[in-house]
């Protein structure tokens, strides 16, 4: 197992709505705005209650097909490339014998002959990225920075697509390079002239 960085977020908000926090990444690769994967929400965590997760720096990668079959998930890390194929009794996802083209992505090459695909990215066994209708010859891209995007949002699902106007709507971005262990500290919220935005703020680390 590689390295992982432990988070406590803490709620020290004035929140009064029981509102959701929700942790994304954003999959760099795209030279547009792609729409990001909820990958871990966090709900009913009241005012001076803490909520621990890993953020574990592997991803693991799969294929979904036009049947609707999962292919297993591999390993992926930064640099290496893949490839849906058909083997004996189906769809496979392999290893490619050449790499990416850039040390920093993961790619997925749809080397079928007909039938698009979906390609997931998934840390800690959550759905961190999607990349919808590969079609044959097409290829699926991803980049990661080291880092979280975190904020409050209302009617996010944990592994759905997240609309343009949520992420729009968060600017938090919390770099996670070189940590160990951190708090997320939430705060703000309230009432009427004494609220304030939210705010995460990351504390108490411990670095590698």
């Amino acid at each position: 197992m590689g390295i992982v960085t432990k988070l406590n977020f803490v709620n020290f908000s004035h929140d009064f709505n029981n509102s959701k926090v929700v942790v994304f990444q954003k999959n760099i690769a795209t030279s547009y705005d792609e729409l990001a994967i909820a990958w871990k929400t966090i709900e009913n965590c009241g005012v001076g209650s803490s909520h621990p997760f890993d953020y574990p720096w592997d991803v693991e990668v799969n294929a979904i097909d036009s049947y609707g079959n999962h292919t297993r998930k591999l390993l992926a890390a930064p640099g290496q490339a893949f490839e849906i194929k058909l083997g004996h009794s189906g769809y496979i996802l392999v290893s490619s014998n050449t790499p990416a083209a850039s040390s920093q992505d993961i790619e997925v090459v749809n080397t079928l002959a007909r039938g698009s695909i979906y390609v997931g990215i998934y840390r800690n066994n959550k759905l961190a990225a999607l990349k919808c209708n590969i079609v044959p010859k097409e290829k699926a891209v991803f980049r990661f920075s080291p880092s979280i995007w975190i904020g409050v949002a209302s009617d996010i699902q944990q592994g759905q697509e997240m609309s343009s106007a949520v992420l729009s709507s968060i600017n938090t971005e919390i770099p996670l390079l070189g940590i160990a262990e951190a708090d997320i500290e939430m705060r703000g919220g309230g009432a009427g002239s004494t609220s304030y935005p939210y705010s995460f703020t990351l504390t108490n680390i411990r670095y590698l």
